[in-house]
Formats: C-alpha cells, structure tokens, sequence
C-alpha cells in the first residue's frame, strides 16, 4: 500500500462513498494540483481498488487530465471544425507562449473561438480579444411556431427554483404524483411519440416502460449531458437557462419507473454550467422537491452531477455508463442493454437533456399537444444547434417538418454578404453532408434518410461557396480519427485510412481506385464496427463524393 498524505486522505473520504466515485475524486485532485502526479493515481488506485494500469489506461484517454504542469492552467483552444473556418489554429499558435494545446468542438459554436482557462470559458477571434461569454439566449422564436422545450426559457430568472415556479414549473409533476399512476406517465410519454433526441430517436415511452417492468434494483435515471458532436450546442442553452426543466423531467422519469438515484452526466467543456446545475439540484432539494420523500409516500429521488474529462464516445450510453462506473469508458456490448442492466448493471433510464427537458411540457398540455406541433403528420419539434457561414448562428426550436431552406434563409438570415450555401452537416458531423438539391429537403428524418443523411442529435454547420469540400471532410474524419476509442479495429483503423485518402500530397490520384477503397473501408466499418462512432463516420466522405464529385475529382487532379 502507498503512503498517503492527510490532505489526499481527507480528499479521498469525501469521495470514496459517493456513487460513482472515481471522476469526482480524480477532478478533485485535478483542481487543487493542476495536474494528477503519479503519487495521487497510487493513492486513488488503492482508495478505489483499481488497479494502477487500468487506472492510468483510464486517466489518460481522458483529454483533459493533465499529468504536468502547467496542466488546467494552460489554455485550451477549440480547434473543431467551424473554430477552424474562422481562424482557430492561429489562435492556438499564438497562445503557444501559455502552453496553450488544442481540445476538438468545445461547443460553442455560436460565439467562437472558446478558450478554457481553469474553470472559465473565453471567447474571442484574436488572444487580445478574448472576453469572458455567458451562453447566448436562443433568439426570440424567429418563426412565430409555438414551442415546446424553449417556450419559457427567455422568462426572466427562470434558471432558479422562484423563477421556474412563477412560470408554471414542478406543477405538473406535483399533479401527476398527487392524481396519476406511473403507468399512466408512460402511456402519456409513449402517445406524445416523444423520442430520444441526443440522436438515436429510440421510444422515450417504450425506454421508461422497459425500466419499469426491469426486475432488479435500485434503478437510475442518467442524463446524457455530454453533448460532444461538433456543431451541437442545444443541451448547454437548456442547462443554463432552463435546469429546473431537466430536474423536473428526471423525477417523471423516476416516478415512472421507481428509481431512487439520477445523476447528470456533463461534459468537461461546460465548467460554468456545472455550478448551475448544482445551484438547481440545492434549491430544489432545499425545498423538498429532491430527497427522501421526493417522489411522495416515502419515495427517495436523489441527484448527483457527475463531469466528463473529454471524450467524445463517453456521449455514447454504454461508454457513458462505464465511466461513471470507473471504468476504462469503452463502449458495452449489447445485448444486455440499459434497461436492464445499466448502471451499476441495474435497469437504467439514459436519456438526453433535450429530451428530459420536454417532459415537463408535454405533461403539463398533454400528448396530443405535443403531437401537434409537428408539420405535415410529424410530431413534436426538434432543437437544431446552427454555426457556420450564416448570418445568424444559434439555437432554433424548429417543428419536426420545417424546410431546412426556410430555417437557413428565413430564421437564420441566410449567407454571409456575397456568398451562397454550398453545403451543411447534419447530426453535427455523424451525418455527413448535404449539398445541391439536398438542401430542399425538410427537417425530418424520412426526408434527410432519403439524402443517405439523419437528423441524429440536431447539429447543422453552414458551409459557403468560399469553402473547400475536401478539405472540411478531412477535418472532419480527423475528428472521428482523433476520437475513436480503439476498442474496434474497423474504427480504430478505417477512420486513420480515410482521413489519409483526404490529406494532400503530390502527384495526381488515380481516382477510380481511390473510390474503390473509400467505398470498401466505409463499408466494413458500417457493417463491424462497435458502436455508433464507427458507423456514421463514413457518411462524411460518402456524402463528398455523392454531392461534390467535380471538387474530388479536382482534389485528384492536384494532389
């Protein structure tokens, strides 16, 4: 056994019997030192019963555990994909100086460039005008269409439990413990055909009714607020403004299923929203809301904040749930899914934030409200995180159905001065491009699958005339390359070939046989990789060749 000091001592008791010890205990000691020495990983791993290599296998997936210093002093730049547009690298070279290193989409994108330094967020084009940046208010409902999760996020003072109150929060959930059954709760979620919107779009209903008829226990609700897809900034917006919304979502679901624990899964990049949310969590468990009678009749819903240390999969359920569990944050194998063997390998509810926080509203005016929000026979609405070349970047609450054309030039205001729309992402990068007669299609998934595209998580970035196709592609599938975990050689390796195959070089490219292999590589990944990463990044480099062959075949000509 190691010898540890009485101030690691204190810092590992306040943690060590907590659920889900191990990411609060390693940012604990992160904060203090700036960095994690190889005498705290000893101590951990003997507070924790981890082994030492499987402990430092897993602290240094993890982008944002420093093992030196300057460590979380130094700055951190955005360098995703839209930062990059407007000058991201050269910002990050001239922070050099500060030990500055670069960190993938930081989501912010709608008020570049983001720069975490400690536990604040900057924002600024050049090193001198960078600004400490709130997260800008969605704008105000552009389109005149009746809302449903941004609805009363603009109320003044909404963010605290006064504020949430006066504009109608908790009174659904305090009628449904009081007049419903759990039962009841679901069949009302499963009629709004409300689906997951972190991007799978699986059943919210189906999920919760699934937990509920899981034996075994204690049952967890986790919200996935580790919104890492480039382009996605919805869930930050929510959580600054709107917490009690997601608080209030969770305890439906807990009521619906019987779970006692939730926790809040947030990534690493949103340290102020962290703060909020624990504001929130206080006021409401101060006020009997959270706790031990939460649920009424002597039912106990408590909920815990748990952060990220920058990882992309961990947005992926089963990656999420291992490394709240203190493992190595690979994705699980399913079957067995999260429903029955989540958390702690109990039945758990994981849903995301955009999707918790509609709950509220649809019980408080009903399925067939909700249902009708949609356009043309759709149901509900959707929250799209736009950036990129378009006059007015931000959050939109659009009905599932919108013309993507309606939301790009009408709401959005269109392309800068000058410049046309050549392009946009879809699912953030996951979904690859859409271009040409594409981009009339509407804001629905059978529409964007019939353009070999999804909607997935709602990230849209806008790319003008003035960009190189081959270019963002390449930045894009270095992202996914960056990203994989490793677990799956189809991942690990494919994502590295295909971003070779969109790199310059010298020499003309013979093009029938660079498609072949492109095609054979993407192929194979969709059909063996392990999990999602692997599976959508091919769409990037099969949407260039669909919609943009004259700049490949210009790309071959020059390499």
């Amino acid at each position: 056994m190691p010898e540890i000091s009485d101030s690691d001592q204190e810092l590992i008791d306040v943690w060590k019997g907590e659920p889900a010890p191990l990411l609060p205990l390693l940012h604990a000691f992160h904060d203090r030192d700036g960095s994690l020495s190889e005498s705290v990983m000893r101590a951990v791993s003997a507070a924790l019963r981890i082994p030492i290599a499987e402990l430092w296998g897993t602290v240094t997936f993890y982008h944002h555990f420093s093992r030196e210093l300057p460590g979380k002093a130094a700055p951190r730049v955005c360098t995703g994909n839209v930062c990059c547009l407007h000058g991201a690298k050269e910002l990050l070279e001239s922070l050099a100086s500060e030990g500055a290193t670069a960190m993938p989409c930081a989501g912010r994108c709608d008020s570049m460039i983001p720069v975490l330094k400690g536990d604040q967020v900057f924002t600024g084009l050049t090193a001198d005008t960078l600004v400490h940046t709130p997260t800008p208010l969605p704008p105000s409902n552009p389109g005149g269409i009746e809302e449903c999760v941004f609805a009363s996020i603009r109320e003044p003072g909404r963010a605290t439990l006064a504020g949430y109150r006066r504009t109608g929060g908790y009174a659904a959930l305090e009628r449904a413990i009081r007049e419903s059954t759990p039962e009841e709760v679901v069949t009302a979620i499963t009629e709004s055909k409300l689906a997951g919107r972190g991007g799978a779009g699986f059943p919210t209903g189906v999920k919760w009714k699934a937990v509920a008829d899981a034996k075994g226990g204690p049952k967890a609700i986790i919200c996935n607020a580790d919104e890492g897809e480039p382009g996605c900034f919805k869930d930050r917006a929510i959580m600054d403004y709107d917490p009690h919304a997601v608080i209030e979502g969770m305890l439906f679901a807990a009521f619906a299923t019987g779970a006692p624990l939730g926790i809040i899964y947030l990534r690493y990049e949103y340290p102020e929203t962290q703060g909020i949310l624990q504001r929130a969590i206080d006021e409401a468990a101060a006020a009997g809301i959270l706790g031990d009678d939460a649920l009424g009749g002597g039912c106990p819903f408590h909920l815990l904040v748990r952060r990220g240390a920058g990882a992309y999969i961990c947005g992926e359920e089963g990656s999420l749930l291992n490394s709240l569990e203190g493992k190595h944050p690979f994705p699980r194998n399913k079957p067995p899914f999260p429903v029955t063997h989540g958390f702690n390998d109990k039945p758990t509810v994981v849903n995301n934030v955009e999707t918790l926080a509609s709950v509220p509203h649809i019980m408080e005016k009903g399925a067939e409200w909700y249902r009708g929000l949609g356009l043309n026979g759709h149901a509900g609405t959707k929250l799209i995180s736009l950036s990129g070349d378009v006059r007015r970047p931000g959050n939109y609450e659009v009905p599932f159905g919108l013309p993507l054309q309606t939301l790009l030039n009408e709401w959005a205001g269109g392309p800068l001065e000058g410049r046309t729309i050549q392009a946009v992402t879809m699912a953030g990068l996951s979904g690859g491009f859409l271009g040409g007669e594409a981009l009339q299609a509407t804001l629905d998934e059978p529409s964007i699958r019939s353009h070999h595209s999804f909607l997935g998580a709602g990230g849209i970035m806008v790319f003008d005339d003035s960009r190189k196709m081959v270019s963002a592609a390449h930045d894009a599938m270095a992202f996914f390359a960056h990203e994989s975990c490793g677990k799956c050689f189809p991942c690990r390796i494919g994502t590295q070939r295909l971003t070779e195959r969109l790199k310059g070089g010298s020499g003309e490219l013979d093009l029938p046989q660079w498609t072949i292999e492109v095609e054979d590589i993407g192929a194979v990944m969709k059909a063996t990789s392990a999990c999602g990463l692997g599976m959508a990044a091919p769409h990037v480099v099969e949407s260039l060749m669909r919609h943009f062959p004259e700049q490949v075949a210009e790309y071959a000509g020059r390499r």
